[in-house]
């Protein structure tokens, strides 16, 4: 059974490391904002074992409009428990206390090679693929939230 639950930012630090920057020094892991009072940093624990994160992020694209935004910072899942939809169950956690904040939208630069992942989770791609060096090539994506007030 999947857990999800409010981290800290040195909980996510490992798993960064090991799946989304290998080859690069542990602090490259470490984010500016990360201590920063809107940050949140959610974690999916397997068995008591941290197996996925996301990290989230008060930080505007200046392209969109809606004035309350948020971005996703270093998602990942362990390889071994990726059939586990750890990361699925850390996006519904994180929009619905996004929505509960009145957030409007939220986004992130997606590697190309996992959009069509962002793309099931209901999210769009926004402008043209670009290099973000060391990592590769990634390209924005983006998701409207539905607030409570807006239903009616």
């Amino acid at each position: 059974m999947i857990s999800v639950k409010f981290i800290s930012p040195e909980e996510t630090y490992s798993i960064r490391h090991k799946v989304l920057r290998p080859n690069q020094k542990l602090e490259d892991c470490k984010f500016a904002a990360d201590h920063d009072e809107a940050a949140f940093h959610l974690g999916a624990l397997f068995e008591g074992k941290l197996i996925s994160i996301a990290s989230f992020y008060h930080e505007t694209f200046p392209e969109f409009e809606k004035e309350r935004q948020y971005r996703l910072r270093g998602m990942a899942t362990l390889e071994e428990f990726r059939r586990y939809n750890a990361g699925s169950l850390l996006i519904q956690t994180a929009e619905e206390y996004m929505k509960e904040n009145d957030v409007n939208l939220w986004w992130c630069n997606a590697r190309t090679s996992v959009s069509g992942y962002y793309e099931k989770l209901g999210m769009k791609p926004f402008g043209e693929v670009f290099d973000l060096e060391p990592i590769g090539p990634h390209i924005v994506m983006y998701k409207h939230l539905v607030l409570k007030d807006e239903m009616n």
